[in-house]
């Protein structure tokens, strides 16, 4: 039965097909992050993710998606901030996992910044098995049914041709197109009040995905609307907050996987 008071939406995607990973038997604990937009004017929030990566006490942090901003290609991960993304992550992995998901920002993300970060590159969806329970992990994006404009266009970047040409162009082509997009983006967003006035994930698909997944529980970003909520009955989801330490009102939440289960923590900080 359809629990979900929203219309049915014109866009429909068939159940997922996830990829398994096993968390390791010593592992106390597993981070979810996401939608840290992280970018040239967020100094601040670039601070805060490379403090909880360095002093987390969680064996693996796992981003869903919308680390940057913007990602133009892994060409450019020499470059400013993302070098700086590099360096954190070749001495953070030392220590713990960090896994990483593409988002509708940065899907452009591929194997060369993934190796230069020694970044786990996960499949949208995954479920992810530990603790006794089955966990199934996405952005959010591809399950926004009611937004057909958007999933049209995801269609089209995700198009293996589309993405070979589109990394073809120089990079300061790449740059002024990916800006011009962003620009867009922003101008959409601001004819709306609030995150809860953007798409979100339709229910139905979403619990369609977690019984084909065999799972519960279901964590994904992309809506910036943090919180959780029963979907159908025995069907539940988990909301990442997005990430912003440099414009009101600040956020920076965790969402902590463990044998106690999942709650939500703040960021970890720098030991003064």
């Amino acid at each position: 039965m359809n629990t979900d008071p929203r219309p049915t939406p014109a866009f429909t995607i068939p159940a997922a097909a996830a990829t398994e990973w096993a968390v390791p038997a010593h592992w106390k604990a597993v981070d979810f992050i996401s939608d840290l937009h992280l970018g040239d004017d967020t100094p601040h929030t670039f601070e805060a993710w490379k403090s909880h990566l360095q002093h987390t006490p969680a064996d693996a942090v796992v981003i869903l998606g919308d680390w940057f901003e913007m990602w133009v290609g892994d060409d450019l991960r020499t470059q400013g901030l993302a070098a700086q993304c590099v360096e954190v992550l070749a001495q953070v992995s030392q220590h713990r996992t960090v896994a990483f998901m593409i988002g509708n920002r940065d899907f452009l993300i591929g194997a060369d910044m993934l190796a230069a970060c020694h970044l786990k590159g996960l499949d949208d969806p995954t479920v992810m098995v530990g603790f006794g329970e089955r966990v199934l992990i996405t952005h959010g994006d591809a399950l926004c049914l009611s937004d057909t404009a958007y999933q049209q266009f995801r269609a089209m970047v995700r198009n293996p041709a589309w993405q070979k040409q589109a990394l073809s162009l120089p990079q300061a082509e790449r740059v002024r197109i990916g800006a011009q997009m962003r620009h867009q983006s922003e101008q959409k967003k601001d004819g709306r009040s609030a995150p809860a006035d953007w798409a979100d994930v339709d229910f139905p698909a979403a619990v369609a995905w977690l019984e084909a997944a065999r799972s519960a529980t279901m964590i994904h970003g992309h809506t910036h609307r943090p919180g959780t909520e029963t979907m159908a009955p025995g069907y539940v989801r988990h909301v990442l907050s997005d990430w912003d330490l440099d414009h009101a009102p600040f956020r920076a939440e965790v969402l902590r996987w463990s044998a106690a289960g999942l709650h939500r923590v703040a960021a970890a900080v720098s030991p003064a």
